[in-house]
């Protein structure tokens, strides 16, 4: 029991270990003047809008800004995420 208690620990600060790297990350996607910035944790650090857009176009893009961003921030934590080893409890 007590060896499953300190898997946990452990996991549980690696995990705090990965949050903390990728938290120091930055992803930044840019299409047609509209600008979006991620960090490693998904958090939105900025948002440009492009005011020469039409409504629709601005929306379609800042769409298309986070997916790409979301998209590289997962492809970021995977790379990280082998870098530190992987997460041994998981396997």
């Amino acid at each position: 029991m007590f060896s499953k208690l300190k898997q946990f620990k452990d996991l549980r600060s690696q995990a705090k270990t990965m949050q903390n790297a990728l938290a120091g990350e930055s992803i930044i996607v840019e299409k047609n003047g509209i600008k979006i910035s991620l960090n490693g944790n998904l958090e939105i650090i900025s948002i440009t809008l492009n005011e020469n857009l039409n409504k629709n176009s601005q929306e379609e893009s800042l769409k298309d800004c986070l997916n790409d961003a979301i998209k590289k921030a997962q492809r970021l934590m995977a790379k990280k995420m082998q870098e530190m080893g992987g997460l041994p409890g998981l396997m």
